[in-house]
C-alpha cells in the first residue's frame, strides 16, 4: 500500500510540474464566447472579462468601441442611429444611409467591431424591415455582421407570427445575418428540461439544411424561478451546444442586472467577482482549447441515452457507438448514464464524436462500446486541445462535462 501511494503521488508530482499554460484564444470570428448585455467601458471590467474567457464583450456604444479594442475584445455596435427605427414605418434610405454613416465615422478602422445589435427576439413581421437597413449596412460597411437574437421555440405562435422554421430562416434570408442566434432557459428544479435540448435539434437541423452556423445563448445566472448557475449547469449548456456543432456560446448575462430576483451573474450588481466567474473561466478555456479541433468538424447526428426528447433520436441510430456503460465502482453511483452523443467528421471523413454527462449531480465511469471492432479511441484533451491516450482516469466525466473523442 506504501509502495502504491509514492507511485501516485510521484505521478501528481509530475502532472504539477507539467502543466500547460492557457490555450491559444480563439477569436470571435471564428467561434465567438460572449457576454450578452451592454459593454462597459471601463477598463478594468473590460480586463475582467478577457481574463474571464470571453472574445466578446457584447453590444458596446460606438464611442467605447475603442476601449473594448484596446482590452482584447470584439463588440456589436448597439446604436440608435442602426437600430431605433419604428420597423413597420421606416424612413426614407437617405435618411438611413446618413444615420449609419455617423456611426461608422466613429468606428472606422476599428477590427474590434463585429457588427451592429439589431433588435432581440423579434416578430417576424418586422425582418423584413431589418433586412433593408442591414443590407444598406453591409454596402457601407462590407464585413461588418448585423446581430439579431430569436426567441425559444416554445413561444406561442402569435409572439413570432409564423412557424418556428420559418421564423429562423428569415434570419438569413430576409436580414442576411451569417448565424443563427437564439436563447433557451430551461434549467428548473435541478434539472436541464428537455426543451433545452429540442431547441438545440431544431436549430441544428435549420443551420445544416440552410449552411450557417448557430450560436446558443445560454443561462448564466439565476432569475424567475430559473436554478442558480453552478459549474454543471455551465459546463451541460456549452457542451451540449458543442456536442449538437454549435459554433457559438453567448451568455445570459455577464453582469448582474438590478431589478427582480437576478442573481449570481459573473458580476454582481456592486462590480464584484462572484463564484460564477470562476466557473465561466474553466469552461471558457477548454472551448478554447477545444475550438481549433471542433471548427474542423461537421455535424453528423446527436443522439441521446436511456431516452431521447421530444425531437431527438435514440443511441441505437448511432453510427458509431452502440452504448455507453457505467463501470463498477466502489463508490455508490446512479444506476444508469444519461448522456448525449454528437458525431462528427472531419475534412478528411475521419469520425470524432463528442460525449456529454446530461446528470447534474453525478459524475461517472464509463466505457464506450463503438460499433466497428478493433477500432480505439483517442481523446482530445480539454485543457490542451492535443490528442492524448484514452487511459487512466480519463474513463471519468463530471456533472454536465463534454468528453471530445477521435475514433482511430
Amino acid at each position: 500500500m506504501k509502495i502504491t501511494w509514492l507511485a501516485l503521488a510521484a505521478v501528481f508530482v509530475a502532472q504539477a510540474q507539467t502543466l500547460h499554460p492557457p490555450p491559444q484564444r480563439v477569436i470571435a470570428r471564428q467561434f465567438p464566447i460572449m457576454a450578452w448585455g451592454g459593454a462597459p467601458p471601463d477598463a478594468a471590467q473590460l480586463r475582467l472579462m478577457k481574463e474571464a474567457g470571453l472574445n466578446a464583450a457584447g453590444f458596446c456604444k460606438a464611442e467605447d468601441a475603442g476601449a473594448v479594442r484596446d482590452a482584447g475584445l470584439s463588440c456589436f455596435v448597439n446604436d440608435k442611429r442602426i437600430n431605433g427605427y419604428d420597423w413597420a414605418k421606416l424612413p426614407p434610405e437617405a435618411e438611413i444611409r446618413r444615420n449609419a454613416a455617423e456611426v461608422l465615422r466613429l468606428v472606422e478602422g476599428n477590427d474590434a467591431v463585429l457588427g451592429f445589435n439589431m433588435r432581440d427576439e423579434p416578430h417576424s413581421s418586422l425582418m423584413p424591415a431589418m433586412g433593408r437597413v442591414t443590407a444598406i449596412l453591409k454596402q457601407l460597411a462590407p464585413g461588418k455582421w448585423p446581430y439579431v437574437n430569436l426567441f425559444p421555440y416554445f413561444v406561442p405562435k402569435e409572439r413570432i407570427g409564423v412557424d418556428y422554421e420559418t421564423y429562423a430562416k428569415m434570419l438569413v434570408h430576409e436580414i442576411g445575418q451569417p448565424f443563427l442566434s437564439y436563447d433557451n432557459y430551461s434549467l428548473v428544479g435541478g434539472e436541464m428540461l428537455d426543451s433545452f435540448f429540442n431547441n438545440l435539434d431544431i436549430v441544428r437541423k435549420i443551420s445544416l439544411e440552410v449552411n450557417t452556423p448557430f450560436w446558443n445563448c445560454v443561462l448564466a445566472n439565476a432569475h424567475f424561478n430559473y436554478m442558480e448557475p453552478t459549474d454543471a449547469t455551465l459546463h451541460l449548456q456549452a457542451y451540449a451546444t458543442l456536442a449538437y456543432g454549435g459554433r457559438g456560446i453567448q451568455y445570459f448575462t455577464y453582469f448582474t442586472p438590478r431589478v427582480g430576483n437576478y442573481r449570481l451573474a459573473a458580476i454582481d450588481q456592486f462590480g464584484n467577482k462572484t463564484a460564477t466567474w470562476e466557473a465561466l473561466r474553466r469552461i471558457n478555456l477548454e472551448i478554447h482549447a477545444l475550438a481549433p479541433t471542433i471548427l474542423k468538424l461537421r455535424s453528423t447526428g446527436v443522439y441521446h441515452s436511456p431516452e431521447p426528447p421530444e425531437f431527438g433520436a435514440p443511441l441505437s441510430q448511432s453510427r458509431l457507438v452502440s452504448s455507453v456503460a457505467l463501470r463498477q465502482h466502489l463508490v455508490k453511483q446512479q444506476a444508469q448514464a444519461r448522456v448525449l452523443v454528437g458525431e462528427f467528421e472531419d475534412g478528411q471523413g475521419r469520425p470524432y464524436f463528442m460525449i456529454v454527462n446530461k446528470d447534474l449531480a453525478n459524475s461517472f465511469q464509463f466505457t464506450v462500446h463503438l460499433r466497428e471492432q478493433g477500432r480505439k479511441l483517442v481523446r482530445i484533451s480539454n485543457y490542451s486541445g492535443q490528442e492524448e491516450a484514452f487511459g487512466g482516469e480519463n474513463d471519468w466525466i463530471a456533472p454536465g462535462a463534454g468528453i471530445l473523442f477521435r475514433v482511430q
